[in-house]
């Protein structure tokens, strides 16, 4: 069996949404620019790619990778919309790196694409009557008081804190950190080469190139944080605010997954390797724990233990999220999310698993080596973790 290997990876910078610089910036077009650019870093030419797999979330429905391929020039090549929801962006790699690995397919452009901005809002008419609902999101699962379907703070943030014993100083104070890995990794550098410009035309008709996350925020403290109210002030002790939750964000990420025999006879050189990857379902109650369980599944599937891995992202849905897990599994906090996630950069839904790849690659490669194990909840009840080697 082939390697699945990554022969590229890329994304735009996160926009803060509604009122960032990606807010008139649609996720087609985010999805056409990676999509377009992923191809050119690979090396590949156009005709080698199979496929084009993009996650997407509250994009409305249809298929926005046949979208994408076909803005990016890849008439010949079809495109297959993935939806699981938070963790879309891992499981379009997923998919691709087991098309690779059983034969079927030589090169797959994967990712996911989202826009918090511009997302359609849905409505239908309510069975067995005449009245409409509006709007309408469609359920993961059967809601219940304590796992509402259309309430995150509640199904992951209130719960992964109850559940894990986390009090509201712990939360922000790993928000605080993200927030400043995050404004570190910038100023270093870290993120450029990864990123792929997009020209945005305000509406002030200036055009510029969007390249730089403008989420993190430089002046936050753990007072500012401590001031924020609760989600929730009618629940007694919810500790969930908007400072220890992910971002409401814009964005899009790529890769190229392509088999390691095809790599070679292009003579180009690989830039991580997908060595294993699991998705997993618990109670929706504990969704925002189910990254214990993909993290393990997924490092058993490599043969690997937790103390192999170099680099950890748990995606910041909530702090919550990150320090359950962390504890949970034992790790090492200094692991885990170097550079921020979903407090600081921000949490494009769709976008975000294929986002953490991308980062987790690139930094691999700084490192000269190494393992890395990107994970994240989603909801309904479900996690996924993914391990990259370099």
């Amino acid at each position: 069996m082939v390697d699945a290997v990554l022969l590229s990876a890329c994304r735009t910078a996160i926009g803060t949404a509604r009122r960032g610089t990606l807010r008139d910036t649609d996720a087609f077009e985010l999805a056409t620019v990676v999509v377009r650019e992923a191809v050119r870093r690979s090396g590949l030419p156009a005709e080698a790619i199979d496929d084009v797999v993009l996650g997407e979330s509250l994009a409305g429905g249809g298929d926005i990778a046949r979208y994408a391929a076909l803005r990016a020039g890849l008439t010949h090549v079809p495109g297959l919309a993935h939806n699981r929801h938070c963790a879309s962006g891992l499981a379009s790699v997923a998919t691709a790196a087991a098309g690779v690995r059983a034969g079927m397919d030589r090169a797959v452009v994967a990712g996911g694409t989202h826009s918090s901005s511009t997302a359609p809002l849905a409505r239908r008419r309510v069975p067995g009557t005449d009245e409409w609902q509006d709007p309408w999101m469609a359920p993961t699962h059967v809601p219940t008081p304590r796992a509402p379907n259309d309430d995150m703070g509640v199904l992951v943030g209130w719960n992964t804190a109850r559940l894990a014993g986390l009090t509201r100083e712990e939360m922000d104070g790993w928000a605080l950190r993200s927030h400043q890995r995050a404004v570190r990794a910038i100023d270093e550098g870290r993120f450029t080469e990864e990123i792929v410009p997009v020209e945005v035309t305000g509406r002030d008709g200036v055009t510029s190139a969007f390249a730089t996350d403008e989420h993190p925020r430089r002046d936050t403290s753990a007072e500012k944080l401590a001031a924020l109210k609760a989600l929730h002030p009618e629940i007694e002790g919810f500790s969930i605010t908007a400072g220890n939750s992910s971002g409401v964000n814009d964005g899009a990420a790529a890769v190229v997954v392509a088999g390691s025999d095809l790599a070679a006879a292009h003579g180009l050189a690989p830039i991580a390797t997908v060595r294993a990857w699991a998705s997993v379902g618990v109670d929706p109650v504990e969704t925002g724990l189910a990254p214990v369980a993909a993290i393990r599944k997924a490092l058993g599937r490599a043969g690997l233990g937790i103390d192999e891995v170099d680099l950890f992202e748990v995606n910041e849905a909530f702090a919550a999220v990150a320090v359950a897990t962390t504890r949970e599994l034992g790790l090492d906090p200094e692991r885990v999310n170097p550079f921020g996630s979903g407090c600081s950069l921000g949490h494009p839904i769709a976008t975000t698993g294929t986002r953490m790849l991308v980062t987790l690659a690139h930094e691999l490669r700084r490192r000269g080596g190494g393992t890395a194990v990107a994970a994240m909840c989603a909801g309904g009840g479900m996690g996924s973790a993914m391990v990259l080697t370099v």
